[in-house]
């Protein structure tokens, strides 16, 4: 079964019910998280959208090409992630520049960089201190880094050199 539920002046959001993914609630219909098709965005959109809200990129390369690592690419970013940047540039009033986004290079996985789930952003004083003072501390990650859970279920981790966010 596919519904299709509209999202004013957004897009339409389809999802796909199977058997095990949807089941019969009171009042209700209890989806899987993974059932929501997930938006992609070209590098003009997601760019267009991103420098309305006031949010900067910047690259080691000076590029935006997705097969190169040096570039920072907005190439089939999902519209999620771009709406969770531009919620925290908003709720924190903080500078915000993305640093790193679906170009080739990082880690690999469901929730990654190149599968539009993830953006780098350049750490500064006041968005270090809202990140930290709004989200719930949670344990490190595998790889030691200490990482930050909004309310949303996003992730925020601190890489040293910068923060690395999943959006959910």
């Amino acid at each position: 079964m596919t519904i299709s539920i509209p999202r004013p002046a957004l897009r339409t959001r389809v999802l796909t019910l199977g058997s095990a993914a949807a089941l019969a609630v009171t009042g209700g219909l209890a989806l899987a998280p993974d059932a929501l098709a997930v938006t992609k965005l070209s590098q003009a959109q997601a760019a267009s959208q991103l420098s309305a809200a006031g949010i900067t990129h910047s690259s080691s390369g000076g590029c935006t090409t997705r097969s190169n690592s040096t570039c920072t690419s907005y190439e089939q970013i999902n519209q999620s992630t771009v709406d969770g940047a531009v919620t925290l540039k908003r709720a924190s009033g903080c500078a915000i520049n993305i640093s790193g986004g679906t170009e080739v290079g990082h880690a690999s996985g469901t929730y990654s960089h190149y599968n539009g789930y993830k953006i780098d952003i350049s750490k500064n004083s006041c968005i270090n201190g809202y990140i930290t003072g709004s989200f719930t501390r949670i344990a490190d990650r595998g790889d030691g880094y200490p990482q930050w859970r909004a309310a949303s279920g996003n992730v925020y981790c601190d890489e040293g050199s910068h923060w690395d966010i999943t959006y959910y």
